[in-house]
């Protein structure tokens, strides 16, 4: 990590609770990792940035985190274990479905309001006019809960979503290719320092206050180089001048070197996205029928994400299988080196096991010597 991000870093409150939420991470990872299952990181919903240490008043964004939530979700129908790295409060897979008033009046109890209730008698059944919108959500809820392959991570503030997603991604790196990163909080570009934050709450007798915002460092460069090299990275651009769009999110691939971003225009974002990579294209669209019929957007773009990743695992597996026969590597305790065949020594008939042989030979020979002075 470059020293400025270590520098930003150093200067960001932890989250109270980090080292708990690392020990459920590296544990559901660690599960993941035995399996071979794929997992992917969704983040999902918006980042406060505190105005005062002990905060009263905050800057915040509109994200409620219906697409994460809902991506989280069909991630899971496909076969995916998730890590879900959401704002507190914010929408959540399968919950997000009765939000406000819908649930409960989707229910009924067993005794009528003039009638005197005893604890343990009293029931809540679904009106059976709600069963069918609430059964199957509940049935695959059961399941994915069942299986353990949902862990939920709330944050609030900007320094909490960054420790976190710092955490997963080293949690992550033990996976390799089969991990997938999916970007889609609302992440400030703006924060306050710590030591240009008041301890207590602003008083407004002390009149108009002056605030200074500075940039966030962009972490997504550390997380593609080096907290997750190997991984499939997919981040999210939303703007509200469609003329920008492809150029931006072009620019944001060539800067941070990930493998997609996810364009989308804010007055649209609901029904239309643009997948962009290094060197095409294409538009992902939910017509009205489609969303009469009750068709997310998110569901396609999932779809067409795991084709994607199971397209580069397979690539990974394919060069992993051809470098095998003129690339290893030795690793050590403290040291790791690779050796390698040329191809001029490949055509002349030299064997990359006579090169590992002779290594270990020498490897061999120190160890006997060395023991041989104890």
């Amino acid at each position: 990590m470059s020293s400025h991000i270590e520098e930003f870093y150093s200067c960001l409150p932890e989250p109270i609770d980090l080292e708990e939420s690392k020990k459920l991470i590296q544990d559901f990872c660690c599960r993941n990792t035995e399996t071979d299952c794929k997992t992917v990181l969704v983040t999902s919903g918006g980042t406060t940035v505190p105005l005062e240490h002990n905060t009263v008043r905050f800057v915040d964004n509109f994200s409620a985190g219906t697409r994460g939530s809902a991506s989280a979700e069909y991630f899971l129908e496909n076969g995916y274990s998730v890590i879900f790295l959401y704002r507190l409060k914010s929408l959540e897979p399968y919950v997000r479905h009765f939000t406000g008033q819908a649930f409960l009046d989707m229910l009924e109890t067993n005794k009528s309001g003039k009638e005197k209730c005893i604890v343990g008698e009293l029931t809540f059944p679904v009106k059976q006019e709600s069963v069918a919108a609430v059964l199957p959500i509940l049935l695959r809820y059961q399941s994915v809960k069942e299986t353990g392959r949902l862990l939920c991570i709330p944050f609030t503030s900007l320094a909490d979503y960054l420790w976190l997603l710092r955490a997963v991604s080293e949690s992550l790196a033990d996976l390799g290719p089969r991990a997938l990163l999916y970007l889609a909080a609302a992440v400030s570009d703006f924060y306050i320092p710590a030591n240009e934050m008041p301890t207590h709450k602003m008083q407004s007798e002390a009149g108009p206050p002056t605030i200074s915002l500075q940039l966030v460092p962009k972490v997504l460069e550390p997380l593609v180089n080096t907290w997750l090299p190997h991984a499939f990275v997919v981040s999210f651009k939303l703007e509200t001048d469609e003329s920008l769009l492809i150029s931006k999110a072009r620019g944001a691939l060539t800067k941070y070197k990930h493998k997609l971003v996810i364009a989308n225009i804010l007055q649209t974002r609901k029904n239309k996205v643009v997948m962009v990579t290094t060197d095409s294209h294409y538009e992902i669209v939910v017509t009205q029928e489609e969303t009469n019929s009750a068709v997310e957007i998110e569901s396609k773009i999932v779809a067409d994400l795991k084709q994607k990743h199971d397209h580069f695992i397979a690539l990974v597996i394919a060069n992993i299988l051809q470098t095998r026969k003129n690339k290893v590597v030795m690793v050590t305790t403290d040291s790791h080196y690779e050796i390698v065949v040329t191809q001029e020594e490949t055509n002349s008939a030299v064997e990359i096991e006579s090169k590992i042989v002779a290594d270990l030979k020498q490897k061999h020979d120190h160890f006997i010597a060395v023991s041989h002075c104890r």
